[in-house]
């Protein structure tokens, strides 16, 4: 799955501390591609594995991932990061990942605070957020 993906996304991929059963939250999963490769290396669907769960704040994005994504484990609903609540008895997730979404890259200080808080609310204590801006990404703590 992961041969798919573009070359940034896959650099993104392999960046990521990803181990089986782990819960991700990917923001900004746009037509679900990277969504569906974490799924294969965390085991969704599988006995025993983990679960994906990719945001995107626009319905023509998430009808896309959904179309193109029949792997059990992997959801994917029309949110944005700043506004992020998971409903009642949903799991928290271990780790989230965001490639190039503007709420968390530095141009909106007030609109990154809130994204931050609202996915740190949707983590586990210690969870960090991977996203754009290392080499080639960068670790956020998401502190409570």
């Amino acid at each position: 799955m992961a041969a798919t993906l573009s070359p940034r996304l896959a650099a993104a991929l392999a960046a990521l501390p990803l181990e089986r059963g782990m819960r991700v939250l990917e923001v900004g999963c746009g037509p679900g591609a990277l969504a569906r490769a974490i799924a294969e290396r965390v085991g969704a669907g599988e006995p025993g594995g983990g679960a994906v769960l990719g945001v995107d704040r626009s319905p023509a994005a998430i009808a896309a991932a959904e179309r193109s994504c029949d792997v059990p484990g992997v959801r994917f609903r029309v949110a944005a990061a700043e506004t992020l609540r998971l409903p009642r008895g949903e799991a928290p997730y271990d780790l989230v990942v965001a490639i190039r979404v503007g709420a968390l890259d530095g141009r909106h200080p007030e609109l990154e605070a809130q994204a931050l808080a609202h996915l740190a609310a949707a983590t586990v204590p210690g969870a960090q957020l991977w996203t754009d801006g290392g080499d080639p990404l960068v670790a956020v703590p998401l502190e409570r």
